[in-house]
Formats: structure tokens, sequence, C-alpha cells
């Protein structure tokens, strides 16, 4: 957030103000997505865009791999794909009706290791 404030293109900034409605694949019905940041800022061309940041762990942006044993962790990573699939989905729609960008970061594309 230090690098939001802190930056000279970013002209302003928001954290989990933005809600995106998104239908849930776990039990059929709409819910209340709130992405990690809102980014008002200009671009390389001197205009300004808005982009909508989702912070994730890698292993949660990808789709967990079939497995035979229905553990309750293999469950549970499959139940948190899906919904996070789901909000993405609707953010990508809600930004692109919007002329925003949405992009998922990761620790891979923070420096974190």
């Amino acid at each position: 957030m230090m690098y939001l404030d802190r930056h000279p293109d970013v002209k302003q900034w928001a954290s989990e103000e933005l809600i995106i409605p998104y239908r849930s694949p776990i039990d059929g019905k709409m819910h209340r997505y709130f992405p990690d940041f809102w980014v008002r800022k200009i671009n390389r061309d001197g205009a300004e865009d808005i982009v909508v940041i989702e912070v994730k762990p890698k292993a949660q942006t990808v789709e967990p791999k079939p497995q035979k044993n229905l553990t309750k962790k293999y469950l549970y990573e499959v139940q948190t794909w899906g919904v996070n699939k789901s909000k993405w989905i609707a953010a990508e729609q809600f930004c692109k009706q919007r002329g925003w960008d949405f992009t998922i970061m990761t620790e891979h594309e923070l420096g974190i290791k």
C-alpha cells in the first residue's frame, strides 16, 4: 500500500471498497466480491487508466489437478478454485464494461519468494 501511496503515477486508490456481484458455483446464489484494490493511474501514454487488482497466492490461481482420493484438502481446493474463478469472471466482465483492467497478482508478480 505504501507503493501505491508513493508512486507518482497513482492518482487515487482504494482497498476492498469496490463491490462486484457474482454467482457462486457452490450455492448458485448471488454474492458480493470485494477485490483487493482499485487504482486510478496515469499510463505510459499519459492517459488515465483504472485497474482492479486481486492479490492471491499462486497456488489459488491455478485449477487443482484431478485426484483419485477425494481428501478434505483437495475438496477445499476445488471449492476455492470454483468460487475464485466465478469472482474473476465477474470482475473481468464488470471491468470490461467500464473500460477498466482487471489483474490478478501473486507472490511472483510482487517479487515475494
